[in-house]
């Protein structure tokens, strides 16, 4: 036999004029308007609220583990297929927990809310023209340990530095460079936004361009730090011909089309990592070709204003080329890169960087990869979270 279970309903008027008061968790249903009130036992019906459900917004933030994958150590044409996971609760070092299907760095880290992506990247062997440029897509789930599998391709190569940021339903792939190129090792500037699917049948769509660097006509795109806002993507600084960028582009999730210039960063850098709070975006690390050391500084964004960006902290160690970049819901996370570059050989980084959103503050030491990662344009790890 089934059962019925049936609200207490009446219309709008008759709920005033009669004004009852609900039993603790009873609710009362007004036919007329679709509203819902929810009783406490003892507040008459004209004195309690409609009933609006709590709705948590989706957050790209993650609770649980920041995941590193690929690059290449202090060999230039050594690149890593290792993909490392620590955890956000607690200070410790990362452990292998899968394979990339291709070895590569340079590429962009994405995270869903259940899954994780590594896209483009590059396998930086001596042969010309095309450095071993990737198209390939890989994806690993949340729930276990395993090595990625490739589901799809980019519509191009793209490697460099590929600036990244995710949505609750798509992908973005922007900066970098990529193909088609000229012969030798560099490659056109990708100002392009790209968007792929995060459920359903994987496609790749290009939904808008970058905002070009004054005073040129160019896209200085080349190690592109990418952020992340619960509506918008970001692109943080990048390099064209090694002069580095001050650029701070925004762009719509909730529509396609082309980023606008939202501010500047402190410095005209390239190669540094962004990562995310629920409020602000963090640009730290990075390199200036003028002044050719590893940058330390921590640079924040208010995603509720345009307004470019401060320095909020330093890292305890400078980091560039792309060390990868994860956001916990509290920290947010730079791993491997190149170490503190002064003219001497680069030398790949290992340690894992923690810095607080709730204030300013520098960062700590607080952990280490299974390996070392960086080294060199193109060889940084990808980063996402969950």
């Amino acid at each position: 036999m089934s059962i019925t279970l049936q609200h207490k309903r009446d219309t709008a008027s008759n709920w005033t004029s009669n004004n009852p008061t609900l039993a603790a968790g009873q609710f009362g249903f007004e036919t007329d308007t679709g509203k819902l009130k929810l009783g406490d036992g003892s507040t008459a019906w004209s004195s309690l609220n409609y009933f609006e459900p709590t709705i948590v917004p989706w957050a790209y933030q993650g609770e649980n583990y920041g995941y590193t994958a690929g690059g290449n150590n202090n060999n230039p044409f050594a690149k890593i297929d290792v993909v490392d996971k620590f955890p956000f609760s607690s200070d410790s070092n990362a452990t292998d927990v899968g394979d990339l299907t291709v070895a590569r760095g340079g590429g962009g880290g994405l995270s869903s809310e259940t899954d994780g992506y590594a896209a483009g990247g590059d396998t930086w062997s001596p042969s010309y023209p095309y450095y071993g440029r990737k198209n390939i897509v890989d994806k690993t789930p949340f729930s276990s340990d395993a090595n990625m599998t490739d589901v799809g391709d980019l519509q191009g190569t793209k490697f460099g530095g590929v600036g990244s940021a995710s949505s609750s339903e798509n992908g973005y792939l922007f900066g970098g460079c990529g193909s088609p190129a000229p012969t030798g090792p560099g490659g056109h500037s990708q100002e392009q936004i790209d968007k792929f699917p995060f459920s359903g049948t994987f496609s790749i769509t290009d939904v808008g361009d970058l905002s070009h660097d004054s005073p040129t006509s160019t896209c200085y795109t080349l190690e592109s730090a990418g952020v992340t806002s619960s509506t918008h993507g970001y692109r943080a600084g990048g390099m064209y011909s090694l002069i580095g960028s001050t650029k701070l582009d925004k762009f719509s999730f909730s529509s396609d089309g082309n980023a606008t210039d939202v501010g500047d960063l402190t410095d005209a850098i390239y190669g540094a990592s962004g990562t995310s709070s629920s409020d602000a975006g963090y640009v730290s690390g990075g390199r200036q070709y003028s002044a050719p050391v590893s940058q330390t500084k921590v640079q924040c964004t208010p995603f509720a204003s345009d307004t470019g960006t401060t320095c909020v902290g330093a890292l305890v160690q400078g980091q560039h080329y792309g060390a990868a970049s994860q956001s916990s819901t509290t920290a947010g996370y730079a791993t491997a890169g190149s170490l503190p570059f002064t003219g001497t050989p680069i030398t790949a980084g290992n340690i894992i960087q923690k810095f607080p959103f709730s204030a300013e503050g520098n960062s700590t030491d607080v952990g280490d990869l299974t390996c070392a990662r960086g080294n060199n344009v193109g060889g940084c790890g990808m980063g996402f979270h969950y």
